[in-house]
């Protein structure tokens, strides 16, 4: 298992192995994600937002409104326990 050691400056080195793996370059970004459990994760943060583009795009779905999609949001905002929310009109 691949291990760093954290300098004065809480710097580390990401060992060679991981680096490859996760395509980690000069200049590249890292997000550490605290689980449940009190662990974190490391992930890699490799694409831009370009990349996301059309992602959601499908031909066979008619479009919304925007009112349509600011009911969606309040639904799902509601379903997920956000209390205290609602649509602005």
């Amino acid at each position: 298992m691949p291990t760093a050691t954290m300098t004065s400056k809480g710097q580390i080195t990401v060992p060679k192995e991981v680096r490859e793996e996760l395509r980690l370059e000069a200049g590249s970004r890292v997000t550490f994600v605290r689980l449940p459990d009190g662990s974190y994760s490391l992930s890699a943060r490799t694409r831009s937002l370009a990349d996301l583009s059309g992602i959601l795009y499908d031909p066979n779905r008619a479009s919304m409104t925007i009112e349509e999609v600011n009911d969606a949001i309040a639904e799902g905002g509601a379903a997920s326990g956000m209390h205290g929310m609602t649509p602005s009109r």
